[in-house]
């Protein structure tokens, strides 16, 4: 099926609601960060596009899916299972493959725009 312009998604436009939730107590290492998501475009249930965002804190994370993001703002590490750091900031671009476990730790308050296609 052909699309036209009217199928394309604008971030900037799309209407899309932005949810607030906190973190899963399960998963918390340190703090209470509340985070935010903004679904700006989804295909069945695979690939997902939007914004997300959280305050300071850090939780326990574990890919299933593979994920690209570009940082908008702020400052985070992520942490592997064992210890390695790589830390994040305004600009950066980044590639997390699904069975990425590990840490999330946001050092200062974090936007994001990213890309997931769940496998």
């Amino acid at each position: 099926m052909s699309k036209k312009i009217n199928d394309l998604i604008n971030f900037a436009d799309s209407g899309a609601k932005v949810e607030r939730y906190p973190t899963e107590t399960d998963r918390l290492v340190q703090g209470m960060p509340e985070q935010n998501n903004t679904l700006h475009f989804a295909v069945d249930e695979k690939f997902f596009a939007g914004e997300w965002g959280a305050e300071v804190g850090c939780w326990k994370i574990s890919y299933t899916e593979n994920e690209y993001f570009h940082i908008l703002s702020g400052k985070s590490i992520l942490r592997d299972i064992d210890g390695n750091e790589l830390t994040v900031v305004t600009g950066d671009k980044i590639c997390i493959p699904a069975g990425f476990e590990g840490e999330w730790e946001v050092v200062e308050p974090t936007q994001k725009i990213y890309v997931i296609y769940e496998n």
